[in-house]
């Protein structure tokens, strides 16, 4: 949920990589080359911030940020060895993977053509250990299932009107799902779609109010966004003000309508009222939280007009600018969307299942804009996907399409309502799952 800028999979780049071009011919520049291998020594310790990165990206991602990314690297796979594998995109723009002693770690980089060649694009987008230490998806569950907190696993394979699950570890026990909740607002917007209320290209004009964190959230009044281009920012980079843009625009109560629709049994009304992104930042963050406390006093209908009162009128400037910051978990088993595996497979079926009505085209493009994790793609045809996290939360769900044309859903997540989840270890161990579910 929250626009963590590297090591989560549901997040936004720094510059993202250009268009490709004929991947079949191109290569990479030398000096591209050159750059990936100072991110190998980097990551290692061996500095060289100040002059590898571009002024736009040392901005945006100060080098305390890259150093407590590197410990968490150390900690999680250990030592560096070098690039594995260069997958050009341009040749100035590649996937690159990154060995380490004890897994290897995907990235997207991108070099500046022009000297001296900085980088202006890094996304680290998950480990994967190696594959001696997980075999089977039992192996998976066993893993996941030893992480601190409470965790949660599904994988199945859907058929007409059913799934079929193969593995599972509390599927039915609703968590905190961070982002995972724009699903059900993708839904309402397709089945308005279907229902020949909307068409994805009609306009929102934003209207001054306040929005979270995203690429709309400095645009002013007045401003024209296509619905299209909403929905793909919220799903495809987990844009906030999107979000919210959408969820208003839809209804709250038409978006709540959807859950039981979908099948989002399990956390039921634990999502009504069904929050924005904005409202679950001031409830957590304004006063200490005190915000939060008085909505959790109220009933349903109070806590409706609590949102659309003294919520709404808080100024945003009241949330704390380093909410979140510290990676502590605030009061993830209150404040939060919740669902369990289960609710989220009947999510993405119910999703699959429009992908062949009048809103499918584009359903099926935004699903699939992020694969989550990039290496998803080697042995699935399709791969359809939102994740979610906060300090204390990560979920990961993926829609897939066998090449032998079977659908399947693979759906996990932990809460650890003492510290933030192992992103590395949980982002590696759903790269593993994904490989060794698909059918050979």
């Amino acid at each position: 949920m929250l626009p963590l800028i590297a090591l989560q999979a549901a997040t936004s780049i720094v510059s993202p990589p250009p268009p490709a071009v004929d991947r079949k011919s191109v290569e990479v520049a030398p000096e591209f080359a050159d750059r990936a291998r100072q991110v190998v020594r980097l990551i290692g310790g061996q500095g060289g911030y100040e002059t590898m990165f571009s002024p736009a990206f040392k901005a945006a991602v100060p080098e305390t940020n890259l150093a407590t990314i590197n410990a968490q690297l150390a900690t999680a796979l250990g030592k560096p060895t070098g690039v594995e594998a260069i997958d050009p995109l341009t040749p100035w723009s590649a996937h690159v993977r990154i060995g380490f002693e004890r897994g290897t770690l995907n990235a997207d980089l991108v070099v500046d053509p022009a000297a001296p060649h900085a980088i202006t694009g890094l996304r680290l987008m998950g480990a994967t250990p190696r594959v001696g230490d997980v075999q089977t998806i039992d192996d998976v569950v066993a893993q996941l299932a030893a992480l601190p907190g409470a965790s949660a696993f599904a994988l199945a394979r859907l058929d007409d009107g059913a799934s079929q699950k193969s593995k599972t570890h509390n599927a039915n026990t609703p968590i905190a799902i961070g982002s995972a909740f724009k699903l059900v607002i993708l839904a309402e917007l397709v089945r308005s779609i279907e229902a020949g209320e909307r068409k994805w290209s009609d306009i929102v004009t934003l209207d001054g109010s306040a929005l979270p964190g995203g690429g709309y959230a400095q645009r002013p009044r007045g401003t024209r966004i296509g619905l299209r281009e909403l929905a793909e920012r919220m799903i495809s980079v987990s844009d906030n003000s999107a979000t919210d843009i959408l969820l208003f625009h839809l209804g709250r109560e038409k978006v709540e309508a959807m859950l039981p629709v979908v099948g989002f049994t399990d956390g039921g009304a634990r999502n009504v009222p069904f929050l924005g992104a904005l409202e679950l930042f001031k409830l957590k963050g304004v006063h200490g939280g005190a915000l939060g406390t008085q909505y959790l006093s109220l009933d349903t209908a109070a806590r409706r007009a609590f949102l659309n009162g003294k919520v709404r009128d808080t100024s945003i400037a009241a949330i704390p600018r380093d909410l979140f910051q510290n990676g502590r978990p605030l009061r993830i088993a209150e404040l939060e969307w919740f669902a369990s595996p289960n609710d989220l497979i009947r999510a993405m079926d119910w999703l699959r299942q429009h992908m062949a009505g009048p809103a499918g085209g584009d359903l099926r493009a935004i699903l699939s804009k992020n694969p989550g994790i990039p290496d998803a793609v080697t042995n699935w045809r399709y791969v359809g996907y939102k994740g979610g996290s906060e300090p204390g939360v990560l979920t990961m769900t993926f829609l897939l399409q066998a090449r032998d044309g079977g659908w399947y859903v693979l759906s996990a997540g932990v809460n650890d309502p003492d510290k933030d989840v192992d992103t590395l270890k949980f982002t590696g161990l759903m790269a593993r799952a994904l490989d060794l579910a698909a059918p050979r």
